[in-house]
């Protein structure tokens, strides 16, 4: 038929159908559907008004109605992205074209964090979708900075492209910390999770990036999510592949950008490119590969490889089948804290810049001690984080008659995390006798005498000599002393290795009646999860681009007291407590070395059910059921009593950075299940094609992460912790209106989140490091979330989002310890205080101008003033971004355009690490009270930030073929 078309023939088609027509009492009714622009729409659905009676568009736009009834008939056409149009058919009419028109915003079909697709108009859901023209014109620092386009959503992508924090309506674990940033969402990938576990030093956004593939960003906030998808009460946000058409289409992207206020390149290439392959048969194919020094340059690329991914659909009668393909080969660094001077106005301290970069220095290596399985493993700086991600994902849907059809997805993943960076940067006086003790196992009250020198040259910088327990500084020509005197630069290193195997598998049978819907499916997620840590510690000078320095203590090493109280010594004499490179071993039991192992299955039953009451009015529920078994097991080392009984892998006591010796390995196994029960419902009420209001509640569950089994790794966690399930609820109300070709969304919410553990860890009196017991917080925030799409003319649009709310600490106490060990611990109540790092306001407003072949927008993004910690000692004050982003269509293959990012070199600050001793800082921000706070302003005692990606520029060269 395809070969008969081509050829002309289809007038003499249908007069024969027509004659036949009038021996019969059914006929074929053969057309095609465009879109506005000309353009075919390959797998537009078209059905017959009232009957099972449907065809699919072949990848031509052509499509076939066999047995279609005599007389009059109305065809109702649809294709996602566009209007849904019925046209009536006469009796003696055998040929048609349907035309559809691009749905506006108010039309688009939602297929995310929905049980059926259905308008926007339709749906009691809070859904954005970014689409071309901002995945295109805009250059985000990382997959997850797009979703600042969408209202409600917090996201903090200063760091770089990795361990961003993803949040919505206040549903956050109220930590700045990028490692547990998306515990409460589901970062997806065409319609499944990019990975169903996250915790420390693993997340998604390891293996999600934005490229030229990508199609559109589906964002939803609230209630949905809890039922729709697997534990995410905070939300869904799927990332939606472009896919092949009727015709070979293709892109090329090449991008050059200075980053760093200038300092520092981009270079980065995407491809993309799809098309038919005949029999209905559609492919698309596409990646990008970057070399990228960063927004802050240590002297090695902070971003370095790429990804290629594809998929492949064969199209039917009654349905269509998927194949998903990815391959992630990448290294990314991430931001460190970097000293920083006033509260009010924070700016960075003297000999710091916003576009240098405090990481290891360019060629650090060091090969540490693996206490658990033996040997050693290497940490090479420039490897940074390393993420590969290999995937395979089939989809598949299905017509079964009768109104009935069938939805499945499938994916099978391996993905493998390998850290190499720092863990944090903590400043520290040199008089302070804790990190001596964390480095060499030395106790207070011995003399000698502690001498810095640079790594790299062997020069003297500092002494230290200790009399009776009391330091005193002798000499010293540090750096930073005029940021922070005697101070150097606590440098842990994160070595962490995961490997993670996974397989998710979700399907849904779905039932439609003439005014009701009704949906049953279930999930089911399997992850096998294994992660080694170890970590040593290094010291550094306060600057940018710290030099890493070398510690020797000489004198007499008081270890202790025995039983009797006599001191117990070490030998007089040089002792080594970093090797030449400036590295020392954490002393004693730590926990820094563990080995992880855990299997989760997670197992789900859910149903929705939609009811179509009159042509206004839709009613909408659903729930889900979860079932999550963790089974798995922690390995850690005990190490020798005494570093000086055999001198550790050399066999010289002297040299303390290698005298960790193991004595045993300790296993602690647990097995955990937990079942919860989430459910929602709304009604929504369209008073016509351009107005409607919605009102839905929810009870969301969420089961812990891995991370919190990580600390069950001692006796006494594993007797006195148990996972206890997060609990969410939420109540929102949804405007949407449109006026011409503009609209207007208002969602006023209230969201309550419980049973958020708040961590803490503390020295105890022998030198180790304990956790206290656990407690819960609770938050709730109301608030209102505003979205607009105005068209002010035929040049001029306007798109904005904002946020306003008010986040507030129903229940929060901590543990606030007193001198070393448990004994004196007390704990401190801050219910009733504002929330931690919850902007009162949030808005992202963008005007977009455009006329004949130019276009330009800025986007002014807003980040309202933040409570700084729980105790609400000092806020983080608020600020503004500016992007700018215009370009020129030279043809309509080839364009070229200009991106600046943070116009005006703002200085935002987006997280801070509290100032102190190493204790206090290891105490968290929390720890940090109203009267060491004043005692800070004062002194002008500098503390840690990060802020805002510096302004970059970017030139991209873009050719459509």
């Amino acid at each position: 038929m395809k070969n008969l078309l081509k050829k002309g023939w289809l007038p003499l088609i249908v007069f024969q159908l027509s004659i036949l027509a009038m021996f019969s009492q059914t006929r074929k009714i053969i057309g095609t559907v465009e879109g506005t622009d000309g353009g075919v729409l390959p797998l537009a659905t078209i059905i017959i008004k009232n009957t099972n009676n449907y065809a699919v568009a072949d990848e031509n736009g052509t499509f076939i109605l066999e047995d279609a009834p005599e007389g009059n008939v109305v065809l109702v056409a649809s294709f996602i992205g566009y209007v849904q149009k019925e046209v009536e058919v006469g009796g003696l009419t055998n040929t048609i074209t349907i035309v559809l028109s691009e749905a506006n915003t108010l039309n688009e079909v939602v297929v995310t964090g929905v049980f059926d697709k259905r308008k926007r108009m339709d749906a009691s859901v809070a859904i954005t979708t970014l689409g071309a023209e901002i995945l295109e014109n805009q250059v985000p620092k990382s997959a997850s900075d797009l979703l600042k386009n969408v209202p409600g959503v917090y996201v903090n992508s200063s760091v770089g492209e990795i361990r961003n924090s993803v949040s919505s309506r206040g549903i956050t674990v109220g930590s700045t910390d990028g490692s547990f940033g998306y515990e409460y969402v589901s970062m997806q990938e065409d319609g499944l999770p990019i990975t169903n576990t996250t915790y420390f030093s693993y997340g998604p956004d390891f293996f999600l990036r934005s490229d030229v593939t990508l199609a559109r960003v589906d964002a939803v906030r609230g209630g949905p999510a809890s039922v729709t998808a697997a534990n995410a009460p905070g939300g869904v946000f799927n990332y939606i592949s472009k896919t092949g058409g009727s015709k070979f289409e293709g892109e090329v992207r090449m991008k050059y950008g200075l980053l760093g206020n200038g300092k520092n390149s981009q270079e980065r290439v995407d491809i993309g490119f799809g098309g038919p392959l005949g029999n209905r048969w559609f492919y698309s194919i596409g990646g990008f590969y970057r070399y990228d020094e960063g927004a802050r340059y240590p002297g090695y690329p902070m971003n370095n490889g790429g990804q290629i991914k594809g998929n492949l659909m064969k199209s039917y009668d009654k349905g269509n089948v998927k194949i998903f393909l990815k391959y992630l080969d990448d290294k990314n660094g991430f931001a460190q804290p970097m000293l920083t001077v006033g509260y009010s106005d924070p700016e960075l301290a003297s000999s710091f810049d916003s576009g240098s970069a405090t990481n290891f220095p360019e060629g650090f290596q060091y090969s540490g001690e693996d206490l658990v399985n033996g040997g050693t493993y290497d940490f090479n700086s420039e490897n940074q984080v390393k993420n590969r991600y290999q995937s395979i994902a089939l989809g598949w849907d299905h017509d079964l008659g009768n109104n009935w059809s069938l939805s499945n997805a499938t994916k099978f993943s391996h993905n493998t995390v390998l850290y190499n960076t720092l863990g944090s940067m903590i400043p520290s006086s040199i008089t302070d006798l804790v990190p001596y003790f964390f480095l060499g196992g030395f106790g207070a009250g011995y003399p000698g005498a502690f001498t810095f020198r640079d790594a790299n040259t062997g020069e003297n910088l500092a002494q230290v000599d200790v009399t009776g327990g009391v330091p005193t500084v002798t000499s010293s020509s540090l750096p930073g002393q005029d940021v922070l005197s005697n101070s150097i630069l606590l440098l842990p290193l994160s070595y962490y290795d995961n490997t993670v195997t996974e397989f998710m598998e979700r399907f849904s049978v779905n039932k439609k009646m003439d005014n009701m819907n009704f949906n049953f499916g279930g999930f089911y997620g399997y992850t096998n999860a294994e992660r080694f840590s170890g970590g040593d510690i290094a010291l550094g000078t306060i600057e940018n681009h710290p030099k890493l320095l070398t510690l020797n203590f000489s004198g007499t090493p008081l270890y202790g007291v025995d039983d009797t109280g006599t001191p117990i010594t070490g030998p007089s004499g040089e002792y080594q407590f970093t090797n030449s490179t400036g590295v020392g071993q954490g002393t004693g039991n730590l926990g820094a070395y563990i080995s992880f192992k855990a299997k989760q299955k997670q197992g789900a039953l859910f149903f929705g059910h939609a009811w179509n009451i009159n042509e206004k009015m839709t009613f909408d529920w659903g729930l889900r059921y979860e079932n999550v078994n963790i089974d798995g097991e922690n390995i850690r080392p005990y190490l020798i009593g005494s570093p000086f009984s055999t001198g550790g892998t050399d066999g010289n006591p002297f040299t303390t950075y290698n005298n960790n010796e193991l004595d045993s390995l300790a296993t602690f196994k647990f097995n955990y299940k937990i079942n919860t029960f989430s459910y929602s419902a709304a009604l929504n009420y369209k008073f016509n094609e351009k107005l409607a209001v919605y009102g839905r509640y929810s009870q969301g569950k969420k089961a812990p992460d891995l991370d919190f089994y990580f600390t069950l790794n001692t006796p006494e966690n594993l007797a006195l912790y148990r996972p206890k399930v997060r609990s969410t609820e939420q109540i929102e109300f949804g405007l949407k209106a449109g006026f011409g070709k503009s609209n207007l969304f208002v969602t006023p919410f209230f969201s309550v989140l419980s049973g958020v553990p708040v961590g803490q860890i503390f020295q105890d009196s022998d030198g180790t490091y304990y956790f206290p017991p656990r407690t819960y917080a609770k938050y709730n925030t109301p608030g209102i979330e505003i979205e607009t799409n105005i068209f002010i003319n035929d040049n001029l649009s306007l798109r904005g989002v904002a946020t306003f709310q008010k986040s507030k600490l129903d229940e929060y106490n901590i543990w606030v310890a007193n001198a070393n060990g448990s004994d004196d611990d007390t704990q401190i109540s801050y219910s009733g205080n504002e929330a931690e790092n919850s902007p009162r306001v949030m808005a992202n407003i963008a005007p977009t101008y455009s006329k004949g072949n130019f276009f330009g927008s800025v986007v002014w993004s807003y980040m309202g003033s933040r409570q700084a910690n729980a105790a609400n000692v000092f806020k983080l004050p608020a600020f503004s971004e500016f992007n700018l982003n215009m370009g020129y269509n030279f043809s309509k293959r080839f364009q070229l355009s200009l991106n600046v990012n943070n116009l005006f070199d703002t200085y935002g600050v987006m997280t801070f690490q509290r100032p102190g001793s190493l204790g206090q800082v290891l105490g968290g921000n929390a720890s940090f009270s109203k009267a060491e706070y004043d005692a800070a302003v004062t002194a002008n005692t500098p503390y840690s930030t990060v802020a805002i990606q510096p302004r970059a520029y970017y030139l991209t060269a873009t050719y459509k073929f």
